[in-house]
């Protein structure tokens, strides 16, 4: 075999993988953020759940000292 004819088949491979790198790289971040923005918005709905549950007791509390 040709040296120079097994260069150039083995040219193009290099240039796929550092494209496919780039995609599960891509395709990771993406996949990070997702969780990241999940679990984000978790955390905000149990704050404000907590929130919501403390100023319906207070509410609760001004209508029992109102009533009485």
């Amino acid at each position: 075999m040709d040296p120079s004819a097994a260069g150039r088949k083995e040219r193009p491979r290099p240039r796929e993988p550092p494209s496919r790198l780039e995609k599960n790289r891509q395709k990771s971040a993406q996949q990070e953020l997702k969780q990241r923005q999940r679990a984000e918005i978790y955390a905000l709905n149990r704050v404000m759940t907590e929130l919501e549950q403390q100023q319906f007791d207070s509410f609760c509390k001004q209508m029992q000292a109102s009533g009485e």
